[in-house]
Order: C-alpha cells, then sequence, then structure tokens
C-alpha cells in the first residue's frame, strides 16, 4: 500500500455488547437507507467511505442565512423572503437553538428500544401562529434553472433530513408543523462579470413531512448493526460496486 493513502477509519465504532447509549447521526441512518453494507462497514467494523470535499461555499451561504435570521430572530419582525412568499411564520427563539444548530450536538432523542442516541443539527427554526414549530433548512447550488420544487433524484434525501428533523423535535416534547421549508440559494452564471461577488436568486420551498418511516428505519439499522453478518450491499452502491470490480481484477 502507498504511503500517501490511510484508510477511513472510523472512532464511533458500535458494539453491541456496550451498554452505553450509541451515537447514531441523521447522515448515518441516511448512509444505512443508501446501502447497509456502507453503513455496517462504517459504523461495526470503523472502514467509512473516502471523504469528499468539504462544501466550504456552501457552509459560507449557511452562515451568512443564520446570521440574516438572527437578526429578525432578535428584533421580532419576519425575514422579507417570509413576507414575500406570504408565509404564517417567524423566527423564533429557543434556549436550545444555538445547541439543536451545532454538528457535534444537534437535537438529540435517545430511541430505548435500541439504545441509539439519535442526532441531527438543523438550520433555522420557525414557528406559525398556531405555535407550532417549522424546522426550515438551507440550500445551496448554482443550476441553470430556477428552483421551485424538490423534484430530483437527489432531493429524496433532502426530504428524508428534514423528516428526521421534524421526528427528532417531537420526540424532545415540540409540537411540530409537517410543513418544513427549504430556503433554497441558486448562484447566477448569467451575470457579465464575476465583479468579486457571487448573486444568487434564492426560492422558498414548502415541503410536507411525514416522519412515520423512522421508527422502523432505526429498528431496521439497529438490527443491521448487532448482526455478525456483513449485509448485501445496495444494487446502484457505487462504492460496492467499484470495491467489488476491484477485488476481481487484484
Amino acid at each position: 500500500m502507498s504511503d500517501y493513502y490511510t484508510p477511513m477509519r472510523s472512532k464511533n465504532i458500535y458494539n453491541p455488547h456496550d451498554q452505553k447509549p450509541f451515537k447514531l447521526s441523521r447522515s448515518k441512518i441516511d448512509l444505512f437507507l443508501e446501502c447497509p453494507r456502507c453503513f455496517y462497514l462504517d459504523r461495526r467494523l470503523g472502514v467509512g467511505r473516502p471523504p469528499g470535499f468539504p462544501f466550504t461555499l456552501n457552509s459560507a451561504v449557511d452562515t451568512l442565512l443564520k446570521q440574516e435570521f438572527d437578526i429578525h430572530r432578535a428584533s421580532g419582525t419576519p425575514h422579507p423572503l417570509i413576507v414575500q412568499y406570504k408565509i404564517d411564520a417567524r423566527p423564533v427563539p429557543h434556549d436550545d437553538l444555538q445547541r439543536w444548530r451545532h454538528n457535534f450536538t444537534g437535537v438529540q432523542y435517545i430511541h430505548t428500544p435500541t439504545n441509539l442516541l439519535i442526532f441531527g443539527a438543523i438550520d433555522d427554526l420557525w414557528q406559525n401562529s398556531k405555535s407550532e414549530y417549522i424546522v426550515v433548512d438551507y440550500k445551496a447550488t448554482s443550476i441553470n434553472e430556477k428552483i421551485t420544487e424538490l423534484n430530483r433524484e437527489y432531493h429524496k434525501g433532502y426530504k428524508r433530513q428534514m423528516e428526521i428533523y421534524q421526528w427528532l423535535l417531537r420526540r424532545n416534547g415540540l409540537t411540530v408543523s409537517d410543513t418544513g421549508y427549504f430556503v433554497y440559494c441558486n448562484g447566477q452564471k448569467d451575470r457579465e462579470a464575476f465583479d468579486g461577488k457571487l448573486e444568487f436568486e434564492v426560492t422558498l420551498i414548502p415541503y410536507e413531512g411525514n416522519d412515520t418511516w423512522v421508527e422502523q428505519t432505526i429498528i431496521d439499522a439497529h438490527t443491521c448493526l448487532c448482526s455478525d453478518q456483513v449485509p448485501e450491499a445496495a444494487e446502484d452502491c457505487d462504492y460496492c460496486n467499484y470495491r467489488d470490480a476491484a477485488a476481481s481484477v487484484l
């Protein structure tokens, strides 16, 4: 093996005999749904997928949006985007919001039947006139069309993400609206010049969530982790297909 490559080794490895709650993130639940074998290799055997490049531009957009909405949260005023779309909502203060936004803490809940500590970090929290909390997620991209709906294949993961957040907040005792919102920022490439700035078209997309699948998925993921057998790979998993193809010629 070359000396410049180090396999990804996961630190948070599941031990079926450990009595402590095991932390399982929202993204790892999505990994289980994407490919049980990759999930098992990661959380049970400690070998994760190769990491992707960090989306630092997306992170910058997230940070600026949080700061922008926090201004209206502090003043109790509606954000112009909420006014534009005539949404019954306002950014709402909450004592736990900053912790819920943090990647390594997020919204947490110990799922007693499995002893899994499920967690995920939300982007924003609004509230409507019925005192229902609203999950809000920020997205940033750059494509040559107006984004008005979640109609692409990869958007299924965005929807599951929203529903897990709704499930987590409900398990923390909040009354949560089924309707969540995606603040979608689309970088515009049709300007005459860059001039040191990137302009975004921002759209607000509602989504009616349904978190009824989450409970059984957590149970299924736990069953997978407890098994001593490596599960079958998803047919369309590029990582597993690559490993199998490479192994066949080595």
